[in-house]
């Protein structure tokens, strides 16, 4: 099951107001997906963190191993990692107090979902953050 609890306008103001958007996955391979959507993300004036311990550095900004070594506030958490490795990442944005988790296209994990939830944060799963973008906000 993928996310429809998400309605249109909700998305749209995650995409509006959310400024610091901490990328899990987020590779320096300009072919990847997750570079491009963050390469566009900042293009639109967002603080893109990069979160991979394989990286040092990603659209120069430096990268850091995990969302627990990222210092101060994180708005939305965008996961680019598989099914079954979003859950210990959305666990973390609950410690982290994110406001916001977002599984990208292809992700989901209905459990980690829920969890986050209960936890006061918004959840979007299965969208791709790009597409969204530019269907609810504008190119």
């Amino acid at each position: 099951m993928t996310d429809q609890a998400s309605s249109r306008k909700e998305i749209a103001r995650l995409l509006r107001e959310c400024r610091t958007i901490a990328v899990v996955g987020l590779s320096s391979n300009p072919a990847r997906p997750s570079y491009r959507v963050a390469c566009y993300m900042q293009q639109r004036g967002k603080v893109v963190i990069p979160v991979n311990p394989r990286e040092t550095d990603v659209l120069g900004e430096q990268a850091y191993p995990s969302l627990s070594a990222v210092p101060g506030a994180i708005d939305l958490v965008n996961v680019f990692r598989r099914s079954e490795e979003a859950g210990a990442v959305v666990d973390e944005a609950i410690r982290m107090r994110a406001k916001a988790v977002w599984l990208q296209e292809g992700v989901v994990d209905e459990a980690a979902a829920l969890r986050a939830r209960q936890a006061g944060l918004q959840v979007v799963m299965d969208r791709c953050w790009l597409k969204e973008y530019v269907r609810c906000v504008g190119g």
